[in-house]
């Protein structure tokens, strides 16, 4: 039919909207990784500086997200994404290994996930940290599912006989609190350590609480 307009591909330089979406949101993310991560940190930065950081305009962070709080929240759990992921790689590496040695690559893994990157550690232990009711409900809903691995690791642990069988939500809580606050320290520089005593003495907590004095794995 002459004079027909052909439907739209949806392409735009060879990509479709939703990659070009991806794209822009990817850049929103990476830009707010160096300043809420970096300098000036989240509660410092605005919409304008963001968006020119990541080579936007505030239109378009506008279409891709509400609030500043909003990139904060997917920055944080993308985060805790990459950690959880490394975490779990190295679990199902050290299945077969002896408690000891499971437990230390399970830390070195957590530990390297968040140390391979200062900003990182900034966002999930300053950053977050009383910016709103949602935020904290994230947080300490992340927290918890880091208590949640911790028991799961620690049951297993005790059915193989390796641990002592008990309760372990209150010590897996305690001894989050422990990880967070040595890797906040270390990262900024009020513990002279390196990573690998800072995992070290973090399993050797862990075990202690696993393996308390007087137990006999022998029953």
């Amino acid at each position: 039919m002459p004079g027909r307009l052909r439907a739209p591909t949806g392409r735009y330089g060879g990509k479709t909207a939703a990659e070009r979406q991806a794209e822009r949101r990817r850049r929103f993310l990476d830009a707010a990784l160096d300043l809420f991560g970096g300098a000036p940190g989240f509660r410092a930065t605005t919409v304008a500086a963001l968006s020119e950081a990541a080579g936007l305009s505030t239109r378009q962070f506008y279409e891709e997200f509400r609030t500043l709080e909003d990139v904060l929240a997917a920055l944080h759990l993308e985060v805790n994404g990459w950690a959880e992921a490394a975490v779990l790689e190295a679990a199902a590496g050290a299945a077969d290994l002896p408690l000891a040695e499971r437990v230390t690559a399970i830390f070195r893994a957590y530990a390297g996930s968040l140390a391979a990157d200062p900003r990182r550690i900034r966002i999930t232990f300053v950053e977050i940290i009383g910016v709103s009711p949602r935020l904290e409900e994230q947080r300490l809903a992340r927290r918890a599912g880091w208590v949640d691995l911790i028991c799961a690791e620690a049951g297993a642990a005790a059915a193989r006989g390796e641990a002592a069988p008990r309760d372990y939500r209150l010590a897996a809580t305690s001894f989050i609190g422990s990880v967070n606050g040595l890797l906040h320290d270390w990262s900024a520089g009020w513990v002279d350590a390196t990573l690998d005593e800072v995992v070290d003495e973090l399993v050797r907590q862990l075990l202690g609480i696993l393996r308390p004095p007087g137990w006999d794995p022998r029953g």
